[in-house]
């Protein structure tokens, strides 16, 4: 070919499966591979736990039955501790984290941040389903106390307040965490670690749910939150608040982050 004839670009070469999904920057890429396996790995143990409650496993229920004499002992001597713990439990319930959820996604559609919102809509709705639906399969009932300092309905594996509490949580630090200085980082740790450590702990304490029953539901609220993560890219999304990066083809078109 002369040297003033027509050049064609050659085509970059293609890059195998593998690279792909642990490149940082690929759409599938290192982040969402990430997110994948820790939803698989985070949902192994849930099962785990699910078949020994099935099971009936001797040393599970042991533990579970000293946890919650232990600490409902100490409740019937502490009517305080018992107001407190109530207190929490009805404030960060399901009920009014799902409120809480519906305006942030509200609040994320008006800044323009779709991805984040539907993100967080799709978590708090998977995540509420999951949890009747595992109390139904499972058929673990609550604990029956001589002498109870609080009472709930239903089934109880999971504790629906911890999956719900462990949801919101992720939330928390996926919507927030990216953006905030460092001060506000180590605030939306605090908070989020408070809001499903200690939600899942006034279950114990009141003496309406097993611990297993809350340590499944903080493993099965980690697992949604990075099942969904994963599949909805959400770290791709653009920060609440800030303009979307150019589109067009010049050289000086952003690519997203």
């Amino acid at each position: 070919m002369s040297p003033s004839g027509p050049r064609t670009l050659a085509a970059p070469p293609r890059s195998s499966w593998r690279g792909r999904r642990l490149h940082p920057d690929h759409a599938r890429g290192l982040r969402l591979t990430l997110a994948a396996a820790a939803a698989f790995l985070v949902a192994v143990p849930f099962t785990l736990l699910a078949v020994l409650v099935l099971g009936d496993w001797s040393p599970l229920r042991r533990l579970d039955t000293t946890v919650t004499d232990a600490l409902v002992g100490y409740a019937a001597d502490h009517p305080a501790w018992v107001r407190l713990m109530t207190l929490w439990t009805d404030v960060f319930a399901p009920m009014p984290l799902r409120v809480g959820a519906l305006v942030l996604v509200l609040w994320l559609v008006r800044r323009g941040a779709r991805q984040l919102a539907v993100w967080v809509a799709v978590t708090m709705t998977v995540g509420g389903l999951l949890s009747p639906l595992l109390k139904l399969l499972v058929g673990r009932p609550r604990p029956d106390l001589p002498d109870p300092v609080a009472e709930a309905p239903g089934l109880a594996f999971p504790s629906g307040h911890a999956l719900n509490a462990a949801l919101a949580a992720g939330v928390l630090l996926v919507v927030f965490l990216p953006y905030a200085r460092p001060a506000g980082r180590r605030a939306v740790w605090t908070a989020a670690l408070l809001l499903a450590l200690v939600t899942g702990f006034s279950r114990v304490a009141l003496g309406v749910h097993w611990t297993s029953d809350v340590l499944a539901g903080w493993l099965l609220g980690v697992a949604v939150v990075a099942a969904t993560a994963a599949a909805l890219t959400v770290w791709r999304a653009d920060p609440p608040g800030r303009p979307a990066p150019p589109t067009g083809r010049g050289p000086a078109a952003g690519t997203g982050s």
